[in-house]
């Protein structure tokens, strides 16, 4: 764990002059948050990419006046995309930190797991990426919320360029074995209408995992006119790169249901070419549709960073402004009064209006299908990552479930059709 504080005033330009002496912050004067990231591990990418938009999020805001006057610090801890750390780190930072809120993910199953842990201690968490339908399904409850969007809605808006491209055509499935990826295979079975097993095989996969020749043996075996691989980071690119190396491209269309920027990058432009997914965001989207502030935000992080910001990035960003936008909008950092100034909340920042959706607490939003560019289209940009061709969207109220079928999935699972009440209600 590290901790962060914006260095201010007089220090500020005595260390510019100097050196940088670390200057304590004074209780009083800070608000302190806690990022639960995958610094390390399968997922470390879209861990970074997490940081860096966070921290830039930071002193953007700390330079403005902070939130209701407080300068925000950080409280960092690695996540190792292992929900038994995150249950250690999330309980350290509210008991022994005393943040006012948790973010971060990469993985469904951590996201879940910080969710139950400030349920249970009453501290607000945003899932920063967790693409599983459950976070905000059966695992739903009234102190997380997610930021991206979910499996459901990936699988709504890709069946729509599946079914106008391959009905009737054999699917072939490669899931990672937990939450996300079963929800999100179980998604795109339904929505492309290949639920039937006997005719659209798949087989999953441990998670984490290094090897995939033999899953893709299975899969090269049963020939199908397309190979879904369910699986995320640096997964999907290793099995990814060993699908090409046996040629398995030529003969089918490989679909990965939750695309990166980081994912693509690990894949190479040559393995990644012609491959389909779906994204919540892009840097491409502030320029295809004009969105002003995206284009800035774009812009902000390449001259910091010098690469193009991510998803994960543009989520992290988006929930430190939103928090900081919901805390004004309360006059307080009581966790209470701030869920309740988040749920049904229109917003919009890098991209079109999104809302917090007030049953489940999902961000509601438009999603994105994309194709890969051709690998020389690749290798001619700045940075080496412009990947991806935005090739149909589809808005967030036609891609999210509804109540009903939200109340159903609830019912099933035996849990309550409503979120639990908060303290004083």
């Amino acid at each position: 764990m590290r901790t962060r504080c914006l260095i201010t005033g007089l220090a500020l330009a005595v260390a510019l002059s100097l050196f940088v002496f670390p200057v304590p912050c004074l209780a009083g004067q800070v608000v302190t948050v806690a990022l639960n990231y995958p610094e390390t591990g399968p997922y470390a990418k879209q861990g970074l990419d997490q940081w860096r938009a966070a921290e830039m999020a930071r002193l953007e805001i700390n330079a403005r006046g902070g939130i209701l006057g407080k300068k925000v610090e950080f409280r960092m801890y690695d996540s190792r995309s292992n929900p038994k750390v995150t249950v250690k780190n999330v309980t350290d930072a509210i008991d022994n930190g005393k943040v006012k809120m948790v973010f971060g993910g990469s993985s469904s199953a951590v996201a879940i797991a910080a969710g139950k842990v400030c349920k249970q201690k009453k501290n607000l968490f945003f899932g920063t990426l967790t693409y599983s339908t459950t976070t905000t399904g059966e695992a739903a409850n009234r102190y997380c919320f997610r930021e991206c969007y979910n499996s459901w809605m990936a699988g709504k808006a890709l069946a729509d360029y599946l079914r106008r491209n391959f009905k009737g055509k054999k699917f072939f499935y490669i899931t990672a074995d937990y939450t996300w990826g079963w929800t999100t295979e179980a998604s795109i079975r339904r929505f492309s209408g290949t639920e039937d097993k006997t005719v659209h095989k798949g087989v999953r996969t441990p998670f984490p995992s290094k090897d995939f020749k033999r899953a893709l043996k299975i899969a090269r075996r049963e020939r199908p006119d397309v190979l879904v691989l369910v699986l995320f980071g640096q997964e999907m690119a290793t099995a990814i790169r060993q699908a090409v190396a046996t040629g398995m491209k030529k003969h089918m269309q490989i679909v990965v249901p939750n695309l990166t920027l980081g994912m693509a990058e690990r894949g190479t432009p040559e393995a990644m070419e012609g491959v389909v997914g779906a994204l919540p965001w892009t840097w491409r989207v502030p320029y295809k549709y004009n969105y002003d502030r995206g284009k800035e935000f774009v812009e902000n992080f390449t001259r910091r960073y010098n690469r193009y910001p991510s998803t994960s990035g543009a989520s992290a960003y988006t929930i430190m402004y939103e928090y900081k936008s919901a805390v004004e909008r309360a006059g307080t950092f009581s966790v209470p009064a701030v869920i309740k100034a988040l749920e049904g909340h229109r917003y919009k920042l890098l991209k079109d209006e999104q809302v917090w959706r007030a049953f489940d607490h999902q961000s509601v939003q438009t999603v994105y299908v994309v194709r890969c560019k051709p690998a020389e289209d690749v290798v001619m940009d700045k940075y080496h990552l412009d990947y991806f061709d935005i090739i149909s969207s589809l808005p967030g109220e036609k891609a999210a479930r509804t109540r009903a079928e939200w109340n159903a999935v609830r019912k099933a699972a035996g849990k309550p059709t409503s979120l639990e009440k908060l303290p004083g209600e």
